[in-house]
């Protein structure tokens, strides 16, 4: 269940990164560049370190400073379902998740500069921190599990999506 959960939190940190990123190009509305369909993929490293690749679709709805995405991705025994609720406002992000497939749920916060988005994870079964780039292609994602015993960070994500 933990590695489906990162790959839930991969599409909606996505979300909130493309939605903060977009700033620069449009800082009246930067909801504008998300709305639409996309579609990609990437890689969930398991707690164990083995990588498993997974194909994503999501979709955008944006209405002024606030966006709706629904992402759905799958993967050898991986089936996630999620949406998220964004809204910006002077270059940050703040919002909530939710996945239905497994029952979780939390918060997104962030921040954008440039092309880079970095934001805290928080939720009842996920804690991490996550790194996007927005180029013209399209964005990278990297996600980060918090390990609560260690108190250290391993990559848990990686994925691209595109139009």
């Amino acid at each position: 269940m933990g590695d489906r959960l990162f790959l839930t939190l991969a599409g909606l940190l996505l979300a909130a990164a493309l939605a903060t990123a977009s700033e620069a190009a449009t800082p009246t509305n930067p909801f504008d560049q998300l709305n639409g369909d996309w579609k990609g993929g990437g890689t969930v490293i398991l707690k164990d370190g083995q990588p498993k690749n997974v194909t994503c679709q999501a979709a955008y709805k944006q209405a002024g400073s606030n966006i709706t995405q629904t992402l759905h991705c799958t993967g050898n025994d991986y089936e996630l379902n999620t949406n998220l609720k964004l809204t910006y406002k002077g270059g940050k992000i703040k919002g909530s998740w939710n996945e239905s497939v497994y029952d979780a749920s939390g918060g997104v916060t962030g921040t954008a500069k440039d092309n880079v988005v970095h934001g805290l994870i928080s939720g009842d079964k996920f804690r991490g921190r996550m790194s996007i780039k927005l180029t013209d292609a399209g964005h990278t994602i990297n996600i980060v599990q918090f390990n609560e015993t260690s108190g250290t960070y391993r990559l848990a994500t990686s994925l691209s999506l595109h139009r």
